[in-house]
């Protein structure tokens, strides 16, 4: 199912870049690629038809960009595997005391125990 949904989230990524190059923009850099002189796409549409069509187009797959973005992240925030390195870790003997301390707060707490001159 996630390859599947990986495979379709890449190709609405290269839908939307390419609706995007599309576009007309405010210089027109890239509205001569097509040919013709109705922002590339030699003449197809009037201008205002298309930047409507390109908008709505863009908008669409901004929208299935993020559910797909969304579920990808769902599905594999779901995964069997161990969510952390701690997980994944043997646990201690019962009963033994652990021969480093547990966290930075507590190796600190041990220094500055060491360093503290006995008053």
């Amino acid at each position: 199912m996630q390859q599947v949904l990986i495979v379709i989230h890449l190709l609405i990524v290269i839908a939307l870049v390419a609706v995007i190059l599309l576009q007309r923009s405010e210089q027109g850099a890239l509205s001569g690629l097509g040919g013709g002189g109705s922002g590339g796409l030699g003449g197809l549409m009037t201008g205002r038809g298309q930047a409507n069509l390109l908008t709505r187009t863009t908008a669409i797959l901004a929208a299935a960009f993020f559910a797909t973005s969304l579920l990808l992240a769902i599905i594999s925030g779901n995964s069997s595997a161990p969510k952390s390195v701690i997980d994944q870790a043997a646990p201690a003997a019962s009963g033994t005391a652990p021969a480093q301390p547990a966290g930075v707060l507590d190796q600190l707490k041990q220094l500055e125990g060491q360093s503290k001159p006995a008053q």
